[in-house]
């Protein structure tokens, strides 16, 4: 077993090493898919534990010699958002199984975020009801692209937030996929693509993201329309969709 533990959590230590038999029996299920994520409460901490599927054999064999696995990315990448002021759960640990010298279960281990709105809630909303939030979205997503930061699945269950004496703020989960670099108009566009909401909610965000960017608004209103039928339309071949795509 390998375990890779952030060294503020490192009083952790025994309790991440039995984590992986103790998965199974203990904690609550948050999510149930291909990967299990369970919330564990140790030593005063709510911990967030997400378990990654066994890979298919070829990814197992890159994973276990040639690159980073999704787990150990997710752990590796939040230093690199937390340092650039965006919030994401702070990470606590990596551990990875290996099987016949292959990688097996790996756990990305995390606080678990306070925040329990996402932004699946934006389904068929009206644009009156959400257009704070929204605008308040718009311009931190124009932030994290000026910044260089590119979460390549900027879905809605990977948006979390919540209403503060502040204002609004963001935490961004699942980020083993990321792009760090510039982001051009067209690619920070199509990144609003998976997103759920009526098309009056996308021209909201991409007139206000535009603005945040100081980019032309009649064209970022295109693009970001254009990307988003082109997701869904692929996307509706294979799934259903509940919600209104008013496409």
């Amino acid at each position: 077993m390998k375990i890779l533990i952030n060294p503020k959590y490192g009083y952790l230590r025994g309790t991440l090493e039995r984590l992986p038999g103790d998965f199974e029996a203990k904690g609550r299920v948050i999510h149930s898919g291909r990967n299990l994520i369970k919330v564990f409460q140790t030593e005063g901490v709510d911990v967030n534990v997400k378990r990654y599927a066994v890979p298919p054999l070829i990814n197992r064999i890159a994973y276990s010699f040639f690159r980073l696995s999704k787990g150990q990315r997710a752990f590796a990448y939040p230093e690199r958002l937390l340092r650039k002021g965006f919030e994401t759960p702070e990470p606590i640990a990596y551990i990875e199984e290996r099987m016949g010298g292959l990688i097996g279960y790996s756990y990305f281990v995390s606080v678990q975020s306070p925040y329990r709105r996402n932004f699946c809630e934006f389904g068929n909303a009206d644009v009156k009801s959400c257009e704070e939030v929204i605008t308040a979205f718009a311009r931190f997503t124009a932030r994290l692209h000026e910044s260089g930061i590119l979460h390549l699945d900027y879905s809605p269950g990977n948006i979390l937030f919540d209403k503060l004496d502040d204002g609004y703020h963001f935490s961004l989960v699942d980020i083993n996929r990321m792009h760090f670099g510039r982001v051009s108009m067209r690619k920070g566009c199509a990144n609003f693509a998976r997103l759920w909401g009526k098309t009056s909610l996308f021209i909201l965000m991409a007139r206000e993201y535009a603005r945040a960017r100081r980019m032309d608004e009649e064209r970022c209103v295109r693009l970001v329309l254009y990307y988003r039928k082109r997701f869904w339309d692929r996307y509706r071949r294979r799934h259903q969709v509940w919600f209104d795509l008013d496409i």
